[in-house]
């Protein structure tokens, strides 16, 4: 693979060296162009008019996600982030009082804060399966504490603050037969791995555009199982996800687009749907194996600088390298590294409670990979965050 035609289809890495793609990544010259053409688009025609002209392309992005994710087209829905997938498919379950949930020692923020507004609002049962010992979610645990009241299992695949990668298909596998939901936030994980819902076999995944798939921000989707469709309701919709039948009946859509609302932003599901050919086009498998080098290459080197600790868990690393340096604050790290446009991040205690305090952490540093970046840009991160 030619990674050097991937720079130079990117026009920011003449600007900086970019780190933060668990944040948001670079876009691509034809993610980009394509976003700015429709905008033109609609401010010299209007933005209906402009649709019309695209409709039959606005309709590709259903077919490439379905091919990323090896799914069916009618079991995607584009929405205007992960997070709004991910709540869109939680709220839709039809929740009892005295059901369990169970998620993991990582989950994310945004998910954990749903499930405590559902457990006062309804009386829910909030429940973590403890990890195994190399910091993913233990299957075996998980077995041990399913019963027919979990109504939910909720797993985050990778998480936001280190390099795990929880084992989402063997965790599926522990649920077949099982009457419970299966979510999956894959926020981090897609254009990174390689994902099939169907080995999985979840009823939902949620997916960003504006990360590994180097799409625009303010995109996402969720992907929604036929089984789980005949068993929930969408908690909003407007006359695109249902039809106005009779003054007193109304008819929800049957496929994943009951999900989705009449107004949205067509020049970014066009730069959506241009980022995932992208990724496709490339090859995830080549994707996976550049990403997995980088990353590697990244931690063997800081493994040999004074004073950095490596925070990340799991067996099989993600492209997302988090580490803490001694005496230095994680935020004064970002900030110098900025300044020397080097971009990454801080992760704090508050976006991954449960496993940040159980490993006594405040805040660390998150430098994440893309397949575009180089050694030679490492090499100058590794350099300054030494010198720091």
């Amino acid at each position: 693979m030619n990674w050097q035609q991937t720079r130079d289809d990117t026009p920011g890495v003449e600007e900086v060296i970019h780190l933060n793609n668990a944040g948001a990544s670079l876009m691509p010259r034809p993610v980009l162009d394509r976003y700015k053409q429709h905008l033109d688009s609609e401010a010299m025609i209007g933005g209906y008019e402009a649709e019309d002209a695209v409709r039959e392309e606005e309709n590709l992005v259903y077919s490439h996600l379905a091919t990323l994710i090896n799914c069916r087209q009618d079991e995607i829905a584009i929405l205007d982030s992960a997070s709004r997938a991910w709540a869109m498919a939680f709220y839709s379950i039809p929740f009892q009082m005295g059901d369990r949930i169970l998620t993991c020692e990582n989950e994310y923020a945004s998910n954990y804060i749903a499930y405590l507004q559902l457990a006062r609002r309804i009386g829910l049962k909030l429940e973590i399966v403890p990890s195994d010992e190399s910091g993913g979610l233990s299957v075996e645990k998980l077995r041990k504490m399913m019963d027919e009241r979990v109504k939910l299992v909720s797993v985050t695949h990778m998480p936001t603050n280190g390099g795990l990668i929880n084992p989402i298909e063997e965790i599926g596998q522990a649920l077949s037969g099982s009457e419970s939901f299966y979510l999956v936030d894959a926020c981090q994980s897609v254009g990174q791995l390689e994902i099939d819902v169907q080995k999985i076999a979840c009823d939902f995944l949620s997916g960003t555009g504006r990360k590994y798939l180097r799409g625009p921000r303010g995109t996402g989707f969720l992907y929604v199982s036929h089984r789980a469709l005949g068993s929930i309701e969408p908690p909003m919709l407007d006359l695109h996800s249902a039809t106005w039948t009779a003054i007193d009946r109304m008819h929800i859509r049957p496929d994943g687009k009951c999900f989705e609302m009449w107004e949205h932003n067509v020049a970014s599901k066009l730069a959506l749907s241009e980022s995932v050919k992208y990724a496709l086009n490339l090859g995830m498998d080549k994707i996976v194996t550049r990403i997995r080098y980088l990353a590697d290459y990244l931690r063997q080197r800081m493994q040999e600088i004074k004073g950095i600790h490596l925070l990340d868990l799991g067996v099989m690393k993600s492209g997302i390298v988090t580490f803490r340096k001694d005496a230095v604050d994680p935020k004064e790290i970002v900030e110098k590294l900025h300044q020397l446009r080097i971009n990454t991040s801080v992760s704090p205690a508050r976006y991954t409670l449960i496993d940040m305090n159980k490993r006594g952490l405040d805040s660390l540093v998150r430098a994440s990979v893309h397949y575009y970046n180089t050694l030679e840009e490492l090499d100058v991160f590794l350099k300054e965050i030494q010198a720091i």
